[in-house]
């Protein structure tokens, strides 16, 4: 009997590795992994600009770029990158990829029949790509599948960046839901990302969670040594907020707490990464002596630098627990150090929390700020869900798994075995 071909795969998607954090460090490792397994992955993607909202040096040069990256062939497309991502700009930047892909598109889809794909991925954010990728997959004669990493239409509400009534709301979940029906398969990170789908139209039968998955850091024995003697902790207990700095996450509310808990000499704040919240971060914690900011860790420190917390913070803002699932959270509970979160019962975050962290209201600071000094003054109930929290990681988190499974299903959809 002669075995069948491993399908063959096209992924379309603005964010890809190299970016170590957000979406384009998972896209990078789907296709890295489902190349691995042998299945023919073609990517056409962005040139990386996140999180810092520029492009990166060695990707300036004009025009497309074209190279193999671990046994991916790689389209890197130019586009728009706004240095202060607003609402109009944003938009714009999406479009402006979904523009620039248009011809690699074109240039597969009319290609040698061998390399044309039989599944187009294509990854969400942005929506503005979908229609690039259903005509590159009517094109090839492949089928589409949609990957929703953010409910970026509901999150543009959430966070304020556009407003959430009218007419222009109301046509923006319209061409969602629209759009999002075109697919053959569609998948998100979460159980209630996946009802968020049936409310929009998704026909269940096409609905799949594909959830991301933990990089899997091996703790720092020394925990974190080098970091507290490099940005001058000593003894103190550190809160760690380690990531992306924008709208969505509801972030002020660590330094609102940082101000609550100001007397406490044992006790420092760290926030480490970029984005455009940042500056306006930095000057809402002005005066503040137990909070200092640092740039995003190389990602060989990762492990190092998530052991260095007594306590991992995630906030969120109200609304938006079911259409975001912070990526960041898996290496949280792999580190094996209890989460303190903002979200309510019911959501995703609060179910993914919920015995290995605390959760408390969003916006609540008086709330977070408590639940963090309550942890700090039992270590026993901290240790307890800290050893939780890296079970739950190892049980469902891995990388190797997720990959194993989305491969399964690709072959699925293209016929090669049963599901």
């Amino acid at each position: 009997m002669v075995a069948q071909a491993e399908p063959r795969v096209a992924i379309l998607g603005l964010n890809y590795a190299p970016e170590e954090i957000g979406i384009g460090a998972f896209t990078g490792g789907m296709a890295r992994g489902l190349a691995h397994a042998g299945l023919p992955i073609r990517a056409i993607v962005g040139k990386p600009y996140y999180p810092q909202w520029r492009t990166w040096d060695g990707y300036r040069k004009f025009g497309w770029q074209s190279a193999r990256e671990d046994g991916v062939a790689v389209i890197r497309c130019p586009h728009y990158v706004p240095a202060t991502p607003s609402g109009l700009k944003r938009i714009v930047h999406l479009a402006s990829f979904a523009f620039s892909a248009l011809p690699p598109a074109f240039a597969l889809a009319l290609g040698k029949r061998a390399s044309k794909p039989e599944v187009v991925m294509c990854i969400a954010p942005a929506l503005l790509s979908v229609p690039v990728a259903w005509l590159l997959a009517r094109l090839a004669g492949a089928r589409l599948w949609i990957h929703v990493q953010d409910f970026e239409v509901e999150a543009a509400f959430a966070t304020g960046l556009v407003g959430g009534g009218g007419i222009a709301a109301r046509l923006a979940r319209t061409l969602e839901s629209r759009l999002l029906r075109l697919a053959d398969r569609v998948s998100t990170i979460s159980p209630q990302m996946c009802a968020k789908l049936l409310e929009k139209g998704v026909p269940a039968e096409r609905v799949t969670e594909l959830r991301n998955w933990a990089n899997a850091p091996e703790p720092d024995p020394a925990g974190g040594a080098a970091y507290r003697t490099e940005w001058g902790l000593g003894n103190r207990r550190i809160a760690l907020y380690s990531g992306n700095i924008a709208n969505k996450q509801g972030i002020e509310i660590i330094v609102d707490a940082a101000r609550l808990l100001a007397g406490r000499e044992d006790l420092h704040f760290v926030i480490c990464g970029e984005g455009p919240n940042r500056a306006r971060l930095q000057a809402l914690a002005a005066g503040l002596d137990n909070i200092s900011f640092h740039d995003l860790q190389p990602a060989a420190r990762v492990g190092e630098l998530l052991t260095l917390a007594s306590v991992h913070l995630l906030p969120q803002i109200a609304g938006a627990a079911d259409l975001v699932l912070p990526s960041k959270l898996a290496n949280m509970l792999f580190s094996g150090r209890p989460v303190v979160a903002t979200a309510l019962p019911g959501t995703g975050l609060h179910a993914e929390v919920e015995g290995c962290g605390v959760c408390t209201p969003p916006g609540d600071a008086a709330a977070f700020a408590a639940a963090l000094a309550d942890l700090l003054d039992d270590p026993g109930e901290a240790a307890r869900l800290g050893a939780a929290a890296r079970a739950r990681g190892i049980a469902r988190w891995s990388q190797s798994a997720v990959i194993a499974r989305l491969a399964r299903q690709l072959r699925t959809l293209c016929g090669r075995e049963a599901a």
